[in-house]
């Protein structure tokens, strides 16, 4: 069983993880106004589907964004909105 301290160490390498890069900053603060699809956050920050997919695929393994699935469409939102602040 890992350490308090340990713990606390991979839950931070996550944090700064995800938000080490300019696009997924981006999209966290693109985030704070509710929830978005991809397509959305293609339209507003611009790039590849793909590349932006990827990038949020990152935020939410880091515990950053967190997803609501409405038919085929998945939506996405901060999962700790208080980041913001930081």
């Amino acid at each position: 069983m890992p350490t308090r301290s340990a713990v606390h160490v991979t839950t931070a390498a996550k944090l700064f993880r995800g938000l080490s890069e300019p696009t997924r900053l981006a999209i966290l603060l693109a985030l704070v106004d509710g929830e978005r699809r991809v397509k959305d956050l293609v339209e507003i920050i611009g790039g590849s589907q793909a590349n932006i997919s990827g990038h949020v695929a990152c935020l939410k393994e880091c515990g950053l964004v967190a997803d609501r699935i409405d038919g085929r469409q998945n939506y996405y939102r901060t999962a700790h909105p208080e980041i913001i602040d930081l």
